[in-house]
Formats: structure tokens, sequence, C-alpha cells
């Protein structure tokens, strides 16, 4: 009888070490996912801001610079 009352308690422990692991791999999978979003989000804005330089910096070679002193100082 100890057997069997052996055996029923190392399944009971068994389904709650996966009950606690399935939890667990949910949180983990929800916090990779937030964190994909986010990388993503910041390649983005990288990006932009990358094109932004490079249209001011087009912008900027083309036209006079407005901080330079006037041609008599």
């Amino acid at each position: 009888m100890t057997d069997i009352s052996d055996a029923l308690s190392r399944l009971d422990a068994l389904e709650m070490r996966i009950a606690y692991q399935d939890e667990t791999i949910e949180e983990l999978n929800t916090t990779v996912t937030q964190q994909w979003k986010l990388i993503d989000r910041l390649k983005r804005q990288i990006e932009h801001l990358n094109e932004r330089i490079e249209e001011s910096a087009a912008s900027g070679a083309n036209a006079p610079a407005a901080h330079k002193p006037p041609p008599h100082y």
C-alpha cells in the first residue's frame, strides 16, 4: 500500500511542478513578446532619426548655415 501512496505522492508532485512550469513558460513568453515589440519600435525610431539626420545633413550642405557669423566679422 505504501508503494501506491508513494507513487501517488510522486505523481501529485510532478503534476504540481508541471503546472508551475507551464505558468512560468507563459510569463516568459509574454515578457519575450513585449521585448520584441519594444525592440521593433526602437528600431523604427532609429531608422526614422537616421533619415532625419541624413535629410538635415543634405539640406544643410547646400544652404548657408544660420549659425555662421557674417563675413565682416
